[in-house]
């Protein structure tokens, strides 16, 4: 306690009556305003209790420099002879309680009280300290915010209202914080009228889910000239009077928005320029194929028919030559197999014959050659396709039976093909070690990668299910239009060269 006091008499009085009281008392005793400076510099007090009249110095003094030093101490005055205008004054001036001298009783419940008072005018204070410089950090984060911060509230009255807006309401919408807060229909009013309807509907199902959401949409700028791309994310909370509020922000997404359209301009035209150098291959590979059967495979069939010619002439006259020109006649034989081969693997021919038949085939060849049955299903004998569709399903097929060999160590491999009105769809399944979301990933996998590029210039997509150790299906849907059927009389003359050599 810290006690302004001129008589030790009167000193002596409070101390007894609050140490009867049950408190245990450190006192400085003062007399002066310097003294009363000092002692407040030099010591942690819980209580001031101050004489009103003093030789040098006053009770409305000492109340102005205990102010100074800290408003929430509690300050009581007592006094032998105190009028009511005087002890109004006081109390005016910051005293929190007066007391007679002669009638010290109310003294020990005066402290009491003013104790209790001052922790919590303490713990108010600090409470207000720490709320304005939450409230300050909020707003130096808010006003840094690459957007508008607000909240908005459902009104009883079904309207909503925006109780906070942030000064980034200036940059993004040209409108100041109050103005939004004044009139929220300056806001929706900007909306593209699609979008208003699309922001309030999310925003009743959130008030009643009250769940978060992201939103979307474009805002006219106040002149009307340009439209902006802004999202707003925005969580709901009800408050005690069963109000609904949303905390969110609000951001300007004309750049991103305007880098996706380039992102996805830069991707069509990459699927385009993919989708024609595919062609230009398939057509590369079309006249190779055509190159090597009627140019080297003539010359070969040429070739042979002159060493026939040849041998049926030397006969036996010449064993040695006989032997030259049979051994001529073995290299043209295995030249013209590598030959159909090599035009085979640049485009089978009987693909001018049809998916179907060129499928079965290659199947053909693939269970010869692995030594896994693989069986094709189709609910028509004769189906033909525009060759381009034709191409890229074969294609895929191929690419799958090639990783099947490379990779499942399957047993079986069963192939099903379905064509209807609006889509060809082509199922690919092995009973072998199955995959990892990791293989389908491989930077490395180009074959993979190819068969998705091939179905993506067409319209169509590729699907892999399966796991590791429940084999793998490869299914492939390409929308289409079917053309007619192939005549019974077709008779093509590449496809009667191919099928001839």
């Amino acid at each position: 306690m810290l006690l302004i006091e001129d008589s030790e008499e009167d000193a002596e009085l409070l101390l007894t009556e609050i140490n009867n009281s049950g408190y245990d008392v450190t006192h400085t005793r003062v007399e002066s305003a310097e003294a009363t400076i000092d002692a407040l510099a030099t010591g942690q007090w819980d209580i001031v209790i101050s004489d009103y009249t003093l030789p040098r110095f006053n009770g409305l003094a000492a109340i102005e420099i205990v102010r100074q030093h800290d408003p929430d101490l509690p300050f009581i005055i007592t006094s032998g002879n105190i009028g009511e205008d005087i002890a109004v004054e006081a109390m005016r001036a910051g005293a929190h309680d007066y007391l007679m001298k002669n009638n010290l009783s109310r003294l020990t419940p005066a402290i009491d009280r003013e104790l209790r008072e001052s922790k919590l005018r303490r713990d108010a204070r600090r409470a207000q300290v720490q709320l304005e410089e939450n409230e300050a950090r909020f707003r130096a984060i808010a006003s840094n915010i690459p957007g508008m911060v607000f909240q908005l509230m459902a009104n009883t009255n079904g309207t909503l209202s925006f109780s906070y807006v942030s000064a980034g309401s200036n940059q993004l919408l040209d409108l100041a914080p109050h103005e939004l807060r004044e009139d929220s229909a300056r806001f929706f009013d900007r909306l593209l009228d699609q979008d208003v309807s699309g922001l309030r509907s999310r925003i009743m199902a959130s008030a009643q889910s009250l769940r978060s959401f992201s939103w979307e949409g474009c805002i006219r700028a106040l002149s009307g000239d340009t439209v902006s791309w802004i999202t707003a994310r925005m969580s709901p909370h009800r408050l005690g009077n069963d109000m609904i509020q949303w905390d969110g922000i609000l951001e300007d997404i004309s750049q991103r928005k305007q880098m996706e359209m380039e992102l996805l301009q830069s991707q069509q035209r990459l699927s385009a320029l993919s989708s024609h150098l595919q062609k230009a291959k398939e057509a590369e590979r079309m006249s190779i194929a055509r190159e090597v059967h009627d140019d080297i495979g003539g010359n070969l069939t040429a070739i042979k028919i002159d060493l026939l010619w040849v041998i049926n002439h030397i006969g036996n006259t010449d064993p040695e030559a006989l032997a030259k020109m049979h051994s001529l006649e073995f290299l043209t034989d295995r030249t013209l197999e590598i030959t159909s081969r090599i035009a085979s693997d640049l485009r089978p021919p009987l693909l001018d014959l049809g998916l179907l038949a060129a499928m079965e085939w290659e199947a053909s060849e693939f269970a010869k050659r692995m030594g896994i049955p693989c069986t094709i299903q189709c609910d028509d004998d004769d189906i033909a396709v525009n060759p381009e569709f034709a191409n890229a399903l074969f294609s895929v097929f191929r690419e799958t039976l090639t990783n099947i060999s490379k990779h499942a160590k399957a047993t079986r491999v069963n192939v099903k093909l379905r064509v209807d009105d609006a889509s060809c769809t082509l199922s690919v399944t092995d009973n072998g070690c199955g995959f990892t979301q990791t293989d389908l990933l491989k930077s490395k996998s180009f074959g993979l990668r190819g068969m998705l590029e091939r179905a993506r210039n067409l319209g169509g997509e590729i699907r892999f299910n399966g796991g590791p150790g429940k084999g793998t299906t490869v299914i492939a849907c390409l929308p289409l239009q079917v053309t007619a059927p192939l005549p019974e009389s077709f008779d093509n003359k590449i496809g009667s060269l191919w099928l001839e050599l």
